[in-house]
Order: structure tokens, then C-alpha cells, then sequence
């Protein structure tokens, strides 16, 4: 179908929910209140390292209204997603400041926080694993048992007696000999700090735990309502289907509320008494110092080049400062390896991605999974190495990139299905007037009046990182009327994702918007299966499902007809919510005729209940292979570009953006002004990483900032005086209508970009985030001076 005949696909309509919130009747878990509920706190370990030498909890206890006081004797249990290693209650020994090591369960909030304040807690604090090299040196362990821990075989690597949670690499090429005969070699470092999801609703949980069997019911903030489930299930040893997630409206999950976090232990306080539910929100302090963040990570990356701007090699050691366990921190890594040499064909490649073990609070999957990150690094090694080749960055960008008939490190080749970063990097810089650097005369001329201004491109790409055998299911059931309910697996946390759905379900359908409905709240009892809500993947893979289950009602509603009409199939056709005869439009039955069967004059019914089913799966991916890191792990790559116009403050180091233009090849728009709002919200997001955000720790692993006081994230102040959304649309083949995903993207080589305009206004190259007004004005007053 051509797009421009599209009745709903490329359309903006309002978002389903949108009256509901503005309302204020979206109720969230933390707006739950259930007959004889109880409220958790939690008492958290101030050292990094220690051993729990004693716990008396014998206070807590006593106090009146306490009904439940857990230590980690109480709660013999490892959960883990792909390595199993952490405790739902510390025990023996603590590994994060921040991390459980009593909960108590109370009447209400005041008398559990009192009940907290009374536990007693020696410890013997014990030496820290706080930076990147001391986890290589292997000096301490942050987990001595790392050898005998259970993990995902095949896919991640643990090191033996190291704290390396996972070493993935990627060996294409000669790299050595290519660098031995290459015109020009660059060497850069780059490094990033451990970073806070910050979504407006903090992580909550509430749990009821059937006292006479293995059922629990949990009410959660979580993304993944199925992951919740199976992680729990395997963790307590006991069947999936014992286990109820319930997901209603959610406030944010930028990944942070991608896995399993407060249920296990809502679930055990609720079982100590005698199954009250029993609900935990976590305070905003907690999301800082116990909930899991953003990995910190340090980038050295070596890059070889032609006279004429071609990179005939590259290596790169990405190394995560993961924290104290692996969670999803080794799923970043791993993608780094065949993402992390950026949109570019290279035909010689090492990279090395070490997820490591710190003494620090845990990390997690984070919007851009790793490629925020990596293009940090990537990106202004582009910049750097056109700089000492003494090209323009655009010429050097469109010299190397992507496109069909190329090859990516991990041995895919680019399709014209596949989309163009040429497109997108060609449409930024048209936006913001590039015309490569300035010079520095130029430079000095502008430094007479106290600010200088400057631009810069970044370019960017990502896929969904997921198993390969990932899958999403769709259900959609009609009523009398002719109205139709959606359901999905997968989770609206704000991204409207349940208003893609209903404009594809209401375009393969051909029925009015108004008529379609998509359940906002999420079962693991009543909706179908989807794997997880992450990766930018829900559009395309529960778009498809989507899709399927469309058509299969539509099927089964022909068959139908085509009894009543006594004719073949093939003679039917479908339209503003009716199944006709193509030949005789006159003959026609409405799809609420259709919904139960049908029922002839004399009593007589054919078919029955129509119910479409449509089921999706990430079709032909595989694992990569441990040595060189060759497979297929992409279903689908997005590709991206930003330029960006700044002025920097010589006095003060603000920087002031006066515009940026973000361009996305996302295939085919299914709701242009949900897109364009993903597209500045992540510029915004990926503004706070550039140049504010990051999580700060002294010496012996304490957090610094863990309040918005001292952790800034953008205000209104910080929003750049224009951003230029720019959606290309060049399809793909098996998207949903062409769609890709973009959700992630947006925030992706922001920083990057940001550095590359400083250095054309300061003639400064920038390797550390954040690029806050301090260390940019360091960075002047040191370059001043030399």
C-alpha cells in the first residue's frame, strides 16, 4: 500500500491515554492501596565492602505496628538475569553502598522507617574495588565465587579468578598489519561516569503471597512484566505459572525498571505475614544508591588511516564499570562489540568489551543500551583523526559510512531495506549550515566578545539488542458492536507505544480509530507473551504481531462470509468495517455481525467467537561467535545523525545551544508527532549527559550526589533555542508498514556532537563527560595558558 493512502499510518493523532493523565485517573502502583496493606523499608549497608559481622534486629522487632523484619538468613535466594549473583538481602557480605541488608513490613511508612533506625549492624569494613584498573588488577574480587557462579553460557564470558563479569570481542581483519601500513594512526581515550535513569516515578512494588501454596501477586512499575515473572519464579523455585505481574500505567523506565528489583522482596515480606500485601516505593535517594544506573565506561580506541581518509583499521578495549553485579550490565557490553566501531565499514576490527565487577551500585540497561556510550567514543575519534588528516569530518563521515552492499564488523551486509545514515547526515548538516571548521583566526576574532560559537556533526546507528530468540504475541477480539480490543505484551511506560499499536491495528483493519481499543493494563495472566520492553523493538516486532493478529481476524471473518454468501473466498474483500463480495459491494456484513458467528433467520449459526492471534519472532538471528564475534544479532538497525550550532561563554564555560537538527532514517512514521516529541525529549536526555549529568563517588565508594540538589538533570533553562526533528523514511521491507524503531535513538551521539562543536569553537578536544561550565572553563584557562 502506498503511504499516501494510509487512513491512520503517519497520522497524529492524540495519544489514547492522554485524558486519563491529565485527568490525573492514570493510577499508578504508587497510587494502589489494597485491604490490609502493609509498607516496606529497607536498611542499607554505608560501606562498599564489608562483612556483616552481627545483625540485632531484636528493636525493630519489638516495636508496635512491625509485622515482618527480614535479614539475608531470612532470604536464601540469587537472582540474576544472565549471570546469577546477587542476593534479594545481602548476607555475609555487603558489596555496594546502598545495598539491602534488613527489610521490615509495618503498618505504615513512619513506623517501618522507625523500625529501620533500630536495627543494629556490626561490620568489618573490608579494602574496595572503586576504578576500572584496580577491577582489571584483580587484586580483590568483588566476587570470589565468581568461577562457580551460574551464568548464560555461549553468550557471555566470566573471566576466571578476575572481576571480569564478561570479556566479548570482535577479530575481523589483520588489524596489526593494517595499522603497520596504514598513512596515519590515532590514539584517543575517552571516558564517561555512571549515570541515574531519573524517571518521574520512582520503582514500586507491591506483592501478596498466597500463604498456603507457591501463588504470589505482584503490582509492579516494571517494563517487563514476563521477565519479572520468570526471573522470580526461577529465583524461588517454583513454576511461572504461580506467579501473577500485574503492570498498570508506568512513569518513565529509560531502562532502569527493565528487570527484576523490588518484587522479590515485597514478595517475602508479604509471605513472612501471612500473605497482607505488602507494597515498597522506593524513596528518590534509593533509585540513586540501591536501584541500579548507568554503567560508568572508559573507551581506548586506535584507529588507522589512508592519505586519502579512508580507516583501514580499527581496535577498541571498551571497558564497563558494571558495579557490584552483572544484571544487564553484560548485555550492554556485549553489544559494543558489534555495534561499537559506529555506522562505518572497516575492514580491519578488534574491539574488546570487558564488563567489570566494582564495588559500587549496580548498573543496568540505560535508553541507548551501551551506544550513548560507545559513539562517545567513536564519535570524537572521527573528529579527532580528520583533524590530524586535516579533512572536513562530513567528507571524512561520508567516506567511511555505511550502506548497501557494505559490511558491518559482525559480517552483515547493508540492504537498501536496511535505511541510509548518508540521508540523515546529509540533512543535519544542510540544517545547521555546515561548512566544515573554522579556522582560528576565526576563532580569535570571536574571542573578543566573550563567546564563541561553534558546530559539529555526529553520526549514530543502533539495533535492537536482544537474544535471537526473542518473540511478542498479539491478541485482538471484536465485540457486537464492531469495536475491537488490542492486546499486547508488551508495556506502554510513556513512550506511546499503545497508540502505534492502535493506528496499525485500525489501519489493517479499516475501521475507525475511535473503534479500536488497546488494554492499557498488562497480566501475565491475561495478556499474550512478549519477551521484554526494551531495545526500541516494540514498534517493529509488536507491530508485526499486531499486524498478523489483524489479518488472522480478518480471515476468519471471510470464512465466515463466505459461507453466508456462498461464494469463495477469493471474492471477498474488506473496508470501513464490513467483509463484502468485491463483485456485489451490496452483499456485505459488518464485523459486528461477525464477532459471535453467524445466525441465519432460522436459528441456525455458523462459525463462532473471532478472536485474531498474531505472533512474532526475531526470525534468522544468531548468537555471535566467542572468537571473532561474527553472526547476525540484528533484526533491525536504525540509523541516525545530529548537528548542532553552540555558543560557549570564554568566562563562565556555559554552553548555550542554539540549535540542533536530529535526523532518523525510522523507515515510516507511524505517528509523526509522537516521534517528534521521542526525538526532543532524547536530545534533551542526551543533553543531560553532555553536559551535566553524572554519578560522583569518593575513594571508599560513597556516592556523592544522590538528590536532584547535587545530581542536575536539564531544567527548562537548558532546553536549546530551536531542535529540528527530521524523519527520513526510507522503508523497511518486513517493518510494520515499513517502520523501524527510533524510541532509544534520540539521545544517541548528543555528547558526541557537543564535543565535536567545542572544538570547533575552542580548538579544544574534549574526552571526559560531563562538559559542565567547570571543566570547560579548566580546560580554557589550561589552554590559555599553554
Amino acid at each position: 500500500m502506498d503511504k499516501r493512502q494510509y487512513k491512520y499510518i503517519g497520522k497524529s493523532p492524540d495519544r489514547s491515554e492522554a485524558l486519563e493523565k491529565v485527568t490525573g485517573r492514570a493510577a499508578y502502583v504508587h497510587d494502589m492501596e489494597l485491604p490490609g496493606m502493609l509498607y516496606a523499608k529497607a536498611l542499607h549497608s554505608p560501606y562498599a565492602r564489608a562483612k556483616i559481622v552481627s545483625i540485632d534486629v531484636s528493636a525493630a522487632k519489638a516495636l508496635p505496628g512491625v509485622k515482618a523484619v527480614l535479614t539475608g538468613e531470612d532470604a536464601p535466594y540469587l537472582v540474576g538475569l544472565y549471570m546469577i549473583d546477587k542476593r534479594i538481602i545481602a548476607k555475609d557480605i555487603v558489596r555496594y553502598q546502598g545495598e539491602v541488608v534488613a527489610a521490615v513490613a509495618a503498618t505504615d511508612e513512619r513506623i517501618a522507617e522507625e523500625a529501620v533506625s533500630l536495627i543494629k549492624v556490626e561490620y568489618e569494613v573490608l579494602p574496595s574495588v572503586q576504578t576500572i584498573d584496580e577491577a582489571l588488577e584483580a587484586k580483590i574480587l568483588v566476587h570470589e565465587d565468581i568461577n562457580d557462579l551460574e551464568y548464560m553460557k555461549g553468550v557471555f564470558f566470566p573471566q576466571k579468578d578476575s572481576n571480569i563479569a564478561s570479556w566479548n570481542k570482535t577479530v575481523r581483519g589483520d588489524v596489526e598489519k593494517a595499522f603497520e601500513e596504514s598513512y596515519l594512526v590515532v590514539e584517543n581515550e575517552m571516558y564517561l561516569p555512571a549515570a541515574a535513569h531519573t524517571p518521574l516515578e520512582t520503582h514500586a512494588a507491591i506483592a501478596e503471597a498466597d500463604p498456603y501454596s507457591d501463588r504470589i501477586k505482584i503490582w509492579s512499575s516494571a517494563q517487563s512484566p514476563f521477565a519479572v515473572r520468570q526471573l522470580m519464579a526461577k529465583s524461588f523455585g517454583i513454576a511461572e505459572s504461580d506467579i501473577q505481574v500485574i503492570i498498570p500505567y508506568v512513569g518513565g523506565g529509560f531502562g532502569g525498571k527493565a528487570g527484576i528489583h523490588l518484587e522479590p522482596l515485597s514478595a517475602l515480606l508479604s509471605k513472612a505475614c501471612k500473605g497482607r500485601p505488602v507494597k515498597y516505593k522506593a524513596t528518590r535517594e534509593e533509585e540513586f544508591n540501591q536501584l541500579p544506573t548507568r554503567a560508568a565506561m572508559r573507551g581506548r580506541i586506535k584507529t588507522g588511516v589512508t592519505k586519502d581518509g579512508k580507516i583501514t583499521a580499527m581496535k577498541v578495549y571498551y571497558d564497563w564499570d558494571s558495579g557490584a553485579y552483572a544484571d544487564y550490565g553484560v548485555n550492554v557490553g556485549k553489544t559494543a562489540i558489534y555495534s561499537g566501531a559506529g555506522a562505518y565499514e572497516i575492514p580491519n576490527v578488534e574491539i574488546h568489551s570487558r564488563t567489570l565487577y566494582t564495588n559500587k551500585v549496580f548498573s543496568t540497561a540505560y535508553r541507548g543500551f551501551g551506544h550513548l556510550e560507545t559513539h562517545w567514543v567513536i564519535e570524537r575519534q572521527m573528529d579527532m583523526v580528520a583533524q590530524k588528516l586535516g579533512i572536513d569530518p562530513y567528507d571524512f563521515r561520508m567516506i567511511n559510512i555505511l550502506g548497501p552492499g557494505k559490511t558491518t564488523v559482525s559480517g552483515e551486509v547493508i540492504t537498501e531495506s536496511t535505511g541510509s545514515p548518508s540521508d540523515c547526515l546529509k540533512a543535519v548538516a544542510r540544517e545547521i549550515n555546515w561548512t566544515g571548521y573554522q579556522s582560528e583566526e576565526e576563532r580569535e576574532i570571536q574571542r573578543k566578545t566573550g563567546k564563541v560559537r561553534g558546530k559539529g556533526l555526529a553520526l549514530l546507528h543502533k539495533a535492537p539488542a536482544m537474544p535471537a530468540f526473542t518473540s511478542t504475541a498479539s491478541i485482538i477480539q471484536i465485540d457486537g458492536d464492531g469495536k475491537v480490543k488490542v492486546m499486547i505484551g508488551a508495556i506502554d511506560i510513556g513512550q506511546g507505544a499503545n497508540t502505534a499499536m492502535r493506528q496499525i491495528a485500525a489501519e489493517v483493519l479499516d475501521i475507525p480509530l475511535e473503534n479500536v481499543e488497546v488494554v492499557w493494563e498488562s497480566d501475565t495472566q491475561k495478556n499474550p507473551y512478549d519477551w521484554q520492553t526494551v531495545a526500541s523493538k516494540l514498534t517493529f516486532m509488536g507491530g508485526n504481531a499486531v499486524i498478523k493478529a489483524a489479518e488472522d481476524m480478518i480471515k476468519q471473518m471471510k470464512e465466515v462470509a463466505a459461507q453466508v454468501f456462498r461464494c469463495d473466498v477469493s471474492k471477498l474483500s474488506h473496508g470501513d468495517g464490513y467483509i463484502y463480495h468485491v463483485h456485489h459491494p451490496h452483499k456485505k456484513l459488518s464485523y459486528g455481525n461477525l464477532a459471535r458467528g453467524y445466525s441465519y433467520e432460522n436459528g441456525n449459526a455458523i462459525g463462532g467467537v473471532i478472536i485474531g492471534r498474531g505472533t512474532y519472532i526475531a526470525d534468522g538471528l544468531t548468537n555471535l561467535d566467542k572468537e571473532t564475534g561474527e553472526g547476525l544479532p540484528a533484526l533491525v538497525w536504525t540509523y541516525g545523525a545530529h548537528g548542532v550550532d553552540l555558543e560557549v561563554d570564554l568566562e563562565t564555560g556555559d554552553v548555550h545551544i542554539l540549535k540542533i537538527a536530529s535526523a532518523f532514517d525510522l523507515g515510516q512514521a507511524i505517528n509523526k508527532k509522537m516521534i517528534e516529541g521521542q526525538i526532543m525529549g532524547g536530545v534533551l536526555q542526551g543533553i543531560g549527559s553532555a553536559l551535566s549529568e553524572g554519578l560522583k563517588f569518593n575513594a571508599e565508594g560513597k556516592l556523592l550526589n544522590p538528590t536532584f540538589t547535587d545530581y542536575k538533570i536539564p531544567s527548562a533553562k537548558d532546553i536549546p533555542d530551536e531542535i529540528v526533528p527530521i524523519l527520513i523514511e526510507n522503508p523497511q521491507a518486513d517493518g510494520p508498514f515499513g517502520a523501524r524503531g527510533v524510541g532509544e535513538h534520540p539521545m544517541i551521539s548528543v555528547p558526541s556532537v557537543i564535543g565535536n562543536a567545542l572544538y570547533d569553537a575552542l580548538g579544544i578536544n574534549f574526552h571526559k563527560l560531563p562538559l559542565n561550565p567547570e571543566n570547560i572553563a579548566l580546560a580554557i584557562a589550561a589552554h590559555h595558558t599553554s
